[in-house]
């Protein structure tokens, strides 16, 4: 894990360490679960000053992926929204998931946005069940900039104190954020 740590924190100054972050960020919210937070966190920890650039890139990449899972639900449910469901084993999830649009509406999106629930599925189940697309963007856009940015801005304020707190506690962070996901991912399928 160290390793990996080290590797990602090589990105910041890569010249491609932008794209990466938007790509990534791109894919977690439409088809794959890789979440865009690990580059994020590493990016900003390496460089502090450019956290909220980071932050607005991955809210960025985000969005443009919930709005590529809002077309998958919405256009190509039969082709490839349920066979990505069904590889996920999230077919009983998303009728769940359905219960809740039905429920609450937006604020299924504003609380999976910023919640580590795979958004994948919330963004293709809004294009399946209709989600009105502007506000859908909308909640898309507030939900993981309030994450994205409380990420980046936590980076910013604790800058280099907090860069050494993570190296001399990366062990702990990473079983935390690892439950985290878990957590996240159980909550979905519970």
């Amino acid at each position: 894990m160290r390793r990996s740590y080290d590797w990602t924190l090589a990105w910041a100054t890569h010249p491609q360490a932008s794209w990466a972050l938007f790509s990534i960020a791109v894919i977690e919210a439409s088809v794959f679960p890789i979440p865009p937070d690990i580059l994020l966190l590493a990016l900003a920890l390496s460089r502090p000053d450019k956290s909220l650039k980071f932050a607005a890139i991955a809210t960025a990449g985000s969005v443009v992926g919930a709005m590529i899972g809002y077309a998958i639900g919405m256009f190509l449910f039969t082709t490839v929204a349920l066979p990505l469901l069904e590889f996920y084993h999230a077919i009983d999830r998303f009728n769940e998931v359905k219960l809740w649009f039905a429920e609450y509406g937006l604020l299924v999106v504003l609380v999976a946005g910023f919640s580590p629930i795979p958004f994948k599925v919330i963004t293709i189940a809004a294009g399946a069940f209709g989600l009105s697309f502007p506000l859908f963007v909308l909640a898309a856009l507030v939900s993981r900039g309030a994450r994205f940015y409380l990420e980046g801005g936590l980076m910013r304020w604790g800058g280099e104190s907090l860069r050494n707190f993570v190296e001399s506690h990366f062990e702990w962070l990473t079983v935390a954020v690892v439950l985290a996901v878990v957590g996240g991912f159980a909550l979905l399928w519970v």
